[in-house]
């Protein structure tokens, strides 16, 4: 028993680093997306970085949850309204992109070149999915539909950074300008869909048994 007490504490001491890990990284990642992608005028830079905000705020929600880990229904409640507010930033955000990237290729909108923005695509690209599989490992042994969502949601990181990387590529060195808002057209299905599941209460839960 004091075995097993012991080695669920060090799970949940886990789960906390992975989502300070997950604050922090995407702190600084949605600040240098979305300067840059309004110096560059690139509406998939900064539908990233605003991708990233919100993945801080499931990171913080998370953190929130393990710390009512002892508290089951308390953490259900948490669960319900933290994944309705998520919800609602991931269909905010598709909403915006949309808008955004079909206004730019109206009025043929060119984006300058981003290198940096380039140099963040490619970093989060490696770094999101080893992230998103220690969170799921912890998940299963925890047992918690919560942080196996969250997981879900740094995939969507990785996923978007491959989208992100092929419309600036293809901008900075084909000058391609329709490819920065045609990547972000393509995430905006992805992000919806994320919302979506999110407002109906989806959280893996039958993943996690």
């Amino acid at each position: 028993m004091v075995t097993a007490t012991a080695d669920h504490a060090a799970l949940v001491r886990r789960g906390r680093a992975l989502q300070y890990l997950t604050v922090g990284w995407n702190s600084a990642e949605a600040l240098v997306s979305v300067i840059a992608g309004v110096v560059a005028g690139s509406i998939a830079l900064v539908g990233f970085g605003l991708d990233s905000v919100i993945e801080v705020s499931s990171g913080a929600i998370i953190l929130w949850r393990l710390r009512a880990e002892h508290d089951a229904a308390r953490r259900e409640r948490a669960e319900r309204r933290a994944l309705k507010l998520v919800g609602w930033s991931f269909v905010a955000l598709a909403a915006y992109v949309a808008f955004d990237a079909a206004k730019a290729l109206w009025r043929r909108e060119a984006p300058g070149e981003s290198f940096v923005g380039i140099a963040v695509a490619v970093v989060s690209l490696i770094a999101m999915p080893l992230l998103a599989r220690a969170k799921r490992s912890v998940a299963a042994r925890l047992n918690s539909a919560a942080m196996h969502a969250d997981s879900r949601q740094t995939d969507l990181c990785a996923y978007l950074s491959a989208i992100l990387l092929a419309g600036l590529l293809l901008n900075a060195w084909l000058g391609w300008w329709w490819a920065d808002p045609a990547a972000g057209l393509v995430m905006v299905p992805i992000i919806a869909y994320e919302g979506i599941e999110a407002l109906r209460g989806k959280t893996c839960c039958d993943d996690c048994h």
